[in-house]
């Protein structure tokens, strides 16, 4: 099946585009994960969408990432195909909305906005996703979110069609989306903006960013908050957490950050097995005292 479909995409894709048995280690931040049978990625949305339908069309499974920041991927690694949005790397600018593709990452385009005098973006500088991730994630932090900013998208749909989205068809909620209900793959989107000073702008993302640094463990690999934040006034996953008694505790090479509970991180060879159990031992120890399931943010592919 594998050699099938490398055949029926290298009608479009050239060999440098694709990778058998690639190790998904190299394209998560966790830095976990088994191969891949094929890796793809595209350059252009046109061979995006031919790569989508082509696996549709001939039954092979398909995953879509990103930068992989938010991803645990399998030991075992992962059937079929993953497609790999990173080579759609087109950015512009009209007036005051820049239009981005899916495979460029928050601070590349936060920054391209800086350079134009543009605000808007200062709270995407320091997330580690791409726009494809972001939008599909409706990624946020320090009080904004891709929703505060987005305009349109060009989206893959479920048949493999190509079309164009507004903010209210995508159905934005607390890092949720119409992408995720309705399995469309986010190709390119439109942000609007507001003109800006330049030092005001910086002075924002430097000051967001120096938080980061101080208060999560930027020095390990992780996938960013591993739970999203529990409904009900004043709770909050590390809070928990730490509460719990749980900072430190550690599964094989994976640990509950000391500095940001509401990290996972791998501090040496650690598994995506590790992560999992660390992750369920969380959710049960926190429900236990609290009352609260920790509900996932990181996504899981791969093999079980």
């Amino acid at each position: 099946m594998t050699m099938s479909i490398l055949k029926i995409l290298s009608e479009q894709l050239s060999d440098g585009m694709m990778r058998l048995n690639e190790p998904m280690r190299l394209h998560t931040s966790f830095k976990i994960g088994g191969d891949a049978d094929l890796f793809v990625m595209p350059e252009t949305i046109g061979q995006l969408a031919f790569a989508v339908q082509s696996c549709r069309t001939n039954g092979v499974r398909f995953a879509i990432i990103g930068n992989g920041s938010n991803l645990l991927v399998s030991d075992a690694g992962v059937e079929g195909c993953v497609i790999s949005t990173k080579g759609l790397r087109g950015m512009g600018i009209t007036d005051n909305v820049v239009h981005a593709q899916a495979g460029l990452t928050l601070k590349e385009v936060a920054r391209y906005a800086l350079g134009h005098e543009l605000s808007g973006l200062e709270f995407a500088d320091g997330i580690p996703g791409t726009v494809g991730g972001g939008i599909f994630m409706n990624a946020g932090a320090y009080g904004g979110e891709i929703a505060q900013v987005f305009m349109c998208a060009e989206v893959i749909n479920a048949n493999g069609e190509l079309t164009t989205m507004n903010f209210d068809e995508m159905r934005f909620a607390y890092r949720q989306s119409a992408a995720q209900d309705d399995d469309l793959i986010i190709a390119g989107a439109a942000f609007e903006l507001q003109k800006g000073g330049r030092t005001e702008i910086l002075t924002k993302i430097n000051d967001y960013n120096g938080r980061r640094k101080d208060k999560q463990p930027l020095e390990y690999p992780s996938a960013g908050s591993t739970f999203k934040r529990p409904k009900g006034e004043g709770l909050f996953a590390g809070k928990l957490i730490q509460d719990a008694g749980l900072a430190g505790h550690t599964i094989g090479g994976a640990q509950i950050s000391a500095k940001h509970c509401g990290f996972i991180i791998n501090i040496g060879c650690a598994t995506a097995a590790d992560v999992n159990a660390l992750m369920e031992y969380a959710q049960r120890i926190v429900f236990e005292q609290f009352g609260v399931w920790l509900e996932r943010e990181v996504k899981f592919i791969g093999r079980e």
